[in-house]
């Protein structure tokens, strides 16, 4: 269950398989039922999961029930309430899985520990940060300054398995505009086409 882990971690960092070896076991291998929660908002986030098979979501529900979603994990993401998981202050996230899922966790303790013990692991979380720390900051600006429209197009790009695979209207809590919104702009992309 280690095989797409190994692939994303060789992608930034080489590693010999003694190296994997020492990686792999510090994780712990979990398989999650369909809306089954990883995290529940007022718990602190004890693990990043990263996703082997299946589909997850982090999101917020409001004061009115409401529920904004900030990011999808299909398969080889990462997902944490990184807030959370660092400084063990309660997450205000929930995380569940939309579909069954089968993921790998690791704990603080073995995620230092990892890095200590196979230090060209600083340099793959390193990456990692860094590249949430970018995507976050373009997804507030083109939240704040993108039409619906093209917030849609960039997420089918980023997330392309998630299109089919999540409800629709988990799609628009992420996109931050209405079901109705969603299914017209779906409609006028399919017509332009």
């Amino acid at each position: 269950m280690t095989e797409l882990l190994y692939k994303k971690i060789t992608e930034i960092i080489s590693l010999t398989d003694e190296e994997f070896a020492l990686v792999k076991s510090f994780f712990l291998p979990k398989k999650l039922r369909k809306r089954q929660y990883l995290l529940q908002e007022g718990d602190v986030c004890r693990y990043q999961a990263f996703v082997e098979k299946g589909i997850l979501r982090s999101f917020t529900v409001d004061e009115k029930d409401g529920e904004h979603t900030l990011q999808f994990a299909s398969e080889g993401w990462w997902m944490a309430d990184l807030a959370s998981f660092l400084t063990d202050e309660p997450s205000i996230f929930n995380m569940e899985a939309l579909e069954e899922a089968e993921v790998l966790l690791i704990d603080k303790p073995s995620w230092n520990q990892a890095m200590e013990t196979v230090p060209k692991l600083e340099h793959y979380f390193r990456i990692l940060m860094q590249n949430h720390l970018v995507a976050t900051q373009k997804r507030l600006m083109q939240s704040l300054a993108e039409p619906a429209e093209a917030r849609y197009k960039r997420f089918s790009i980023t997330y392309p398995d998630c299109v089919q695979r999540v409800p629709q209207h988990m799609i628009a809590s992420y996109l931050g505009i209405t079901r109705e919104t969603l299914s017209r702009l779906r409609k006028q992309i399919t017509l332009s086409k």
